[in-house]
């Protein structure tokens, strides 16, 4: 379901082509259940790319016991005396489980790097080692995909200008956010080393330019869905039961407060 980049996706073609992705969405979830698959699939980009309009684009229409969306915050004391990646491990999906990282171990190739929250052995460490241990996540049965959101640096302008006068948004704006926005080519540096060491042939980065935001969301969850080699589980027929009789019970006013329907 490839989009041109040149047209923004109008909200009613877009809401249909969703609706019929959410179907898929949900067949994928009834065959990981049944077929004990475990799912990975992590997001990273710059700051306002988009990521958390994806995620819930994708989770919107599925169970969360079954979609489990993951994004940590700042590390404990003891945490920081861990192996980086450790704290990500207990996270890792197990059978009929799909995990979805908000952000991930790549945190210290980006923001952590570019922001001296870990030296620069630290940081070259990581990527060192990063496609060992994913190399391990795959040989262990869990299918790994990464993906990578691109906003170009007018968009991100515009879509963090938003959150300053928005006042629904401004959440989303942190103080790291402000700090790192100066730093547009220490962030494209960090990404070009990142890409380097880390897109490998058993865990590859998947990228997509996020400037339309429904075009987007479209093109990963198809991505997603291909990716993926699920079948659709057959479903018995289902006909509600018939409702049991009262045998003389009568509805009591049960509640003291109730909230008014009225417009």
């Amino acid at each position: 379901m490839a989009h041109e980049t040149g047209k923004r996706l109008k909200n009613k073609v877009y809401l249909s082509k969703l609706k019929d992705l959410h179907i898929e969405l949900v067949k994928l979830q009834e065959w990981a259940k049944q077929s004990g698959a475990k799912i990975c699939i992590v997001f990273e980009g710059r700051d306002g790319a988009g990521k958390g309009g994806v995620i819930k684009a994708i989770t919107e229409r599925v169970s969360p016991r079954t979609f489990r969306v993951i994004a940590l915050p700042p590390p404990t004391e003891r945490e920081k005396t861990q192996m980086y990646i450790q704290r990500y491990l207990p996270y890792l999906p197990a059978a009929g489980e799909i995990v979805i990282f908000d952000r991930s171990w790549y945190n210290r190739a980006g923001v952590e790097r570019v922001m001296g929250f870990c030296s620069e052995d630290q940081a070259k460490r990581f990527l060192q080692i990063s496609p060992n241990v994913e190399k391990a996540i795959v040989d262990s049965g869990i299918l790994l995909l990464k993906y990578w959101l691109e906003v170009s640096p007018e968009e991100q302008t515009r879509r963090l200008e938003e959150r300053i006068t928005d006042f629904r948004k401004i959440w989303k704006l942190s103080p790291m956010d402000l700090k790192s926005y100066s730093r547009w080519y220490d962030y494209s540096r960090a990404r070009d080393e990142m890409f380097a060491a880390t897109d490998t042939d058993w865990a590859p980065w998947f990228a997509v330019r996020s400037d339309d935001k429904r075009q987007t969301r479209l093109n990963i969850i198809d991505h997603i869905l291909k990716s993926i080699p699920y079948e659709e589980i057959p479903r018995g027929k289902i006909k509600l039961p018939k409702r049991q009789k009262a045998h003389g019970y009568e509805e009591p006013d049960f509640a003291r407060n109730w909230i008014s329907t009225a417009p």
